[in-house]
């Protein structure tokens, strides 16, 4: 074989991962120790052993692994083993170490660790009053009789608490306190339960952008076929609104907005968070037709250019929504809302 295409050989081999003799010196050109999570800066290949002998996919620029140790046998180059047990080379050239997948500073940081509800936006246990909305509000006016098909508490409720209190000798306010509550027949531990409620973080930092997307579309998943609630975002048991599921779908992703949470969802004035969502500088605006699986889809509401409605595109023309008089899966424009205002990128 030609010198020069001998050469060209072994640096195909070579960027391939395949194992061969290291020099002393070249051993800084590789990971010695664990990296922790690498990210792939050039395509690569999984092996299924390490040896490299056997090979198991193509690994892409971009993707992300968690490494569970560095493998380094008989003078050969160093081995990445990972946590699923897949081997890739540590060479520097095709692997970097990093702190894990991340959006731009300017937008959404993504949260690695649970998001808690005291990271957010409102008071665990907050007292019921005219004119909030969520859960609670719910869940009080079906126990008085004042449900009217939407969740606000209104003067009738204000009135029924009353004299609920007189005739149960509470403190007589109108208002629903921990105390009014339980003695309405429901838990204690739900007090507080319905308000802390944040869904559980399903994306890792070893895991890339498309796995935060999925995390965020099927905690919306969890939601669907339950009831469209005015101002309410808390467990999968519950309805939501459309900015209340959103929420929740994002927190699963790692996303925490802070000043838009989903207890403080429930106060009044707040059940138009899709607006403030839109308003938001932290997301990132990109053109209609240039929409993927995951963004956000908000909508104008007829005649104005005020926002009122915000669901999550899933692909081919889909999105997952709360919509009166449920959760659900639905064409992206439709005889009921189709004024689509733009597309936000959650995740980059």
């Amino acid at each position: 074989m030609h010198r020069s295409t001998l050469l060209l050989t072994l640096g195909a081999l070579l960027s391939l991962g395949f194992a061969h003799p290291i020099s002393a010196q070249a051993k800084a050109s590789y990971y010695t120790t664990n990296p922790g999570i690498i990210r792939v800066k050039r395509t690569a290949t999984y092996f299924k052993d390490a040896a490299q002998k056997h090979r198991a996919s193509t690994v892409h620029k971009g993707q992300f692994a968690k490494i569970s140790k560095v493998i380094v046998k008989n003078g050969q180059s160093p081995v990445l083993k990972t946590a699923k047990g897949r081997y890739i080379t540590a060479n520097k050239k095709y692997v970097a170490k990093t702190s894990g997948y991340q959006n731009p500073k300017r937008y959404y940081q993504v949260n690695y660790r649970q998001i808690k509800a005291s990271q957010t936006r409102g008071k665990v246990g907050y007292t019921v009053k005219r004119n909030y909305e969520g859960i609670k509000t719910w869940k009080i006016m079906r126990r008085l009789g004042t449900a009217n098909g939407y969740n606000k508490y209104n003067s009738a409720t204000y009135y029924a608490v009353k004299n609920f209190q007189r005739k149960h000798h509470l403190k007589v306010t109108g208002n629903v306190n921990e105390k009014t509550w339980v003695k309405l027949g429901f838990s204690k531990s739900s007090w507080t339960g319905i308000d802390s409620y944040i869904a559980p973080l399903k994306a890792h930092a070893w895991d890339g952008r498309q796995a935060h997307i999925e995390a965020m579309i099927h905690q919306a998943y969890q939601y669907k076929g339950k009831p469209y609630l005015v101002g309410s975002s808390s467990k999968p048991i519950y309805g939501t609104d459309c900015s209340g599921l959103v929420m929740q779908a994002l927190y699963a992703g790692g996303i925490n907005m802070k000043s838009i949470s989903s207890m403080h969802h429930a106060y009044p004035g707040n059940e138009w968070n899709s607006r403030n969502m839109w308003a938001s500088k932290k997301f990132m605006h990109v053109a209609y037709r240039h929409k993927r699986r995951g963004d956000l889809v908000f909508y104008y509401q007829p005649g104005t250019h005020t926002i009122w409605h915000v669901a999550i595109y899933l692909g081919k023309g889909k999105v997952i929504e709360s919509w009166p008089p449920r959760i659900m899966v639905a064409n992206i424009r439709n005889g009921q809302r189709s004024d689509i205002a733009g597309i936000a990128r959650v995740f980059h």
